[in-house]
């Protein structure tokens, strides 16, 4: 399964991932690298805790993100 991340800069510098499909499931890190490989283990825990509770898991809905020059 596949979810779109959404990568952004904080104004410390950082980066934060979030992952629209799933509410409340977001990571951060020094770069994108970091905060995609620990956006990845976030994502890994929000599923299991849905399973854990009994809850389903969300289909991903979110197709495609793309940037659009004006």
């Amino acid at each position: 399964m596949q979810y779109l991340v959404i990568f952004e800069k904080a104004a410390d510098g950082t980066v934060w991932a979030k992952v629209p499909d799933l509410d409340g499931c977001y990571s951060s890190g020094d770069s994108v690298d970091e905060a995609k490989e620990n956006v990845k283990d976030a994502i890994a825990l929000y599923l299991q805790d849905l399973k854990d509770e009994g809850k389903p898991v969300p289909q991903p809905i979110v197709l495609k993100a793309e940037l659009v020059a004006i």
